[in-house]
Parts: C-alpha cells; structure tokens; sequence
C-alpha cells in the first residue's frame, strides 16, 4: 500500500518542538540553558523541553531560591543520563527505562525521587490510513522508538502482552525528531512514543492509537542525581529543596490544567488545545511516590527483561541504583495516579 504523505506544515510545531530538544543521542547538552536563583552554590539540573524547568516556573516554585538551578535541555532521557554520569548534571528528570539501561552500563546514576501517574500518553501511533487495529498485527511491521526511552519498555511489554516479541518485528531505533520524518513519510508502520508527541499527532488527526502503556507498564517517571552531588552536603540540601519544589509544582498542576497548558504551550511552541490533550491525558495524573521495595522490583523487572533480550549486556542489580533518603512521609510507589478531569 502506498501512504498518502502528511504536509510538513502540518506538524510543524512538533517538529520544531523536537529541534529544540535536539535530534539525536547527544544533542541537546546545554540547550535552551539559563539560570535561576542566587548564592554560591550551582546546582546542574537536566530537563526536557517542556520539563520540570516550565512546571516550577508556571507553579511559582522559581522564587526565593538561595542557590542557583543552571538547566540543561536534553531530547530525552538517555541522553540526559549520560550527563550524569559525566558529572555534568547533579540531578535531571527521566522516564521508567532511561535509568535500567544507565545501570546496565554501570552509570554513576541514583534515582533520588519518583512519579506515579496514567500511561495513557505512552502509545504506539500508527497512520490513520493504516490497516492495523491491534497490537498482534504488527509482527513483521517496522515501528520506530528511540532505544533506551520509556516508549522502548512500552513497546516491548505491549508486544509481550500481545503474544509478540521485538524479534516479531523490525525495530527502527530513532529520536523523536528523526521518527518523526519517518513516520510521517511513511517509512515506518507505527512509531511508539509519548506526550506530548502522542497529543500533537492526535490533535492533528495524522495518526490514531493503537495500544498504550496501561496495564502493561508502571506509569513511572524519576528524578535522578549524580552520586557525587548527594555526597556533597550542600548540593545534597539543594536536591532536597529542588525535588520539594518540584513536588508542589506537579501538584499545582492538577488544579491548574488549563493554566499549565497555557505556559507549556508557550515554552515549547506546541499549539494549546495539544498541550491540554497532554495535561489531561499524562502530566496532571502524575503524584509524588516513594522510592520504595515495589518500585525496585518493579524496575527490576524491566531490566531484567532487557538482559534477557540481550540489549543490556549484564544482570542489573537495581536497588544498587537508588536512594530513598529524600521519601519522607510519601505514599507507596503503587498509589494510583489521580485521575484527570
């Protein structure tokens, strides 16, 4: 079947999204940078377009700091971790699979904090015009995911759940940017991937949905740090403050949905009824969580799925890769997200 091409213009604002977050793995490392706060001390902090940057300044959380946030902007997390690593970022924001595969490298990374929302906005997208209806159809199809990401486990977990594995069918392994163009141009069968790039191509009516991450992956998002930075006492207080911040900011985001979409649009050029689809679907579901036992065997489990497919070289012992002192009084890893109005 020949597919009928997408205008360029017609996801131009996506496009121009993924620009600015950078269009490959190394991309993006002081991207969209600036700083806020004053003091002596600098804390790194790595974000993603659109990020945890936009929410603590929409939130109000920006004000009175005594140190200073320098951000990096990265195209996903991946990337981002090998920031870290480097000692380059003390602490930046990912999703569920970024910090497996950093572990598996044996990073020098630790999940410091985490969220607990809807999957809703981690799909796998496939042309409107497509003749696929369900996930066991995809065998021999090829689908686009950038390797490492969150969407990567989701493509995985969907195709287990369907009766598939990835050697069912033909992995394209691309950034947003570079999937994107493909999937657009028809060079590849489904694209899985997240908010707000599952939002822009339904908003714009140039996909449809054909599976997404509930019941089959755990909705989690983290803050990881640098071990070096929560070694040093300062910038260990400076975390704390930031990840305090970071919660009340994504709590203000569910009583301020229409609000939030408004300034995310604005930051990162997407139209606003795409950035409320996003909010609605993904962000405003998200709660703070503790970096607790279910959550370790849950990623866990993750990582131990990628050694057996042999795209982590090593058996992964995660609880090595966390640090629970920042939980304080949160609620279980397990809480369901709120449910989006």
């Amino acid at each position: 079947m020949r597919r009928r091409l997408v205008p360029a213009a017609a996801l131009l604002p996506l496009a121009l999204l993924l620009t600015a977050c950078g269009g490959n793995s190394s991309a993006g490392t002081g991207a969209g940078g600036g700083t806020d706060g004053k003091g002596s001390l600098t804390l790194d902090v790595g974000d993603q377009k659109g990020g945890s940057e936009a929410i603590l300044r929409a939130a109000g959380e920006l004000k009175n700091l005594d140190y200073k946030i320098k951000w990096s902007t990265f195209t996903s997390g991946p990337p981002l971790l090998e920031a870290v690593n480097a000692g380059a970022v003390d602490i930046g924001g990912v999703g569920n699979t970024p910090p497996v595969f950093a572990a598996g490298a044996d990073s020098k990374i630790t999940v410091v904090s985490a969220f607990h929302g809807a999957s809703k906005g981690d799909a796998v997208l496939v042309p409107n015009d497509s003749k696929l209806t369900k996930t066991a159809q995809l065998k021999g199809r090829s689908i686009a995911v950038a390797q490492g990401s969150s969407a990567h486990y989701q493509l995985v977990a969907s195709l287990e759940a369907a009766g598939l594995t990835l050697s069912d069918v033909k992995v394209k392994y691309l950034q947003p940017a570079d999937a994107l163009a493909a999937f657009t141009s028809g060079k590849v069968d489904a694209w899985a991937v997240w908010d707000p790039y599952t939002s822009q191509v339904l908003q714009a009516e140039k996909g449809r949905v054909l599976t997404t991450g509930e019941g089959v992956t755990n909705g989690l998002t983290f803050q990881v740090a640098a071990p070096s930075a929560l070694k040093d006492g300062k910038k260990a207080a400076a975390i704390k403050d930031y990840l305090d911040r970071l919660r009340r900011a994504t709590a203000w985001v569910y009583d301020h949905q229409e609000e939030w979409a408004k300034v995310w649009a604005k930051d990162t050029g997407l139209p606003y009824e795409v950035a409320l689809a996003s909010v609605r679907r993904t962000n405003s579901t998200r709660i703070s969580v503790a970096v607790d036992k279910p959550l370790i065997a849950s990623e866990q489990q993750i990582a131990d799925t990628f050694t057996e497919l042999k795209l982590i070289p090593r058996k992964v012992d995660f609880a090595a890769f966390v640090d629970p002192r920042y939980n304080d009084d949160l609620p279980p890893s397990t809480t369901p997200g709120r449910v989006s109005s």
